[in-house]
């Protein structure tokens, strides 16, 4: 079995679930050490709002069927989601809006694009 099947693409869709849900309940559950690490935030309704969206996201990924086109939708939403949070993230550090800290979840996201490009699917 190849490495580019859709069961290895479920299983990248369950890990990037879990950390998507686990990156948006962190700010929700416990303020204090998500904003000792990335900076207070002034307009903590627009954090928890972030954080909400990745959790529903990687809820997505997370119950994903192990089809390929449940390993596809899944793909879909976590590349999309790696890529914004990537995005925003180094545009927002380099005109020191948020923390450089923010370049640790960039790496993070660029690591899932990577893992995306390795899952191949019948549809993407």
């Amino acid at each position: 079995m190849s490495n580019h099947t859709p069961r290895n693409g479920a299983v990248v869709a369950r890990m990037h679930g879990a950390f998507n849900i686990a990156s948006g309940v962190w700010p929700l559950l416990h303020r204090r050490s998500f904003e000792a690490v990335f900076g207070r935030k002034d307009d903590y309704w627009l954090a928890a709002t972030v954080a909400l969206l990745l959790a529903g996201n990687g809820t997505v990924q997370l119950i994903a069927p192990p089809t390929p086109d449940g390993v596809a939708a899944a793909r879909r939403i976590g590349m999309a989601t790696a890529a914004v949070l990537g995005s925003v993230d180094v545009v927002n550090v380099a005109r020191a809006r948020i923390s450089p800290m923010y370049l640790v979840d960039a790496a993070a996201e660029v690591g899932w694009l990577w893992a995306w490009t390795q899952v191949a699917t019948t549809r993407s």
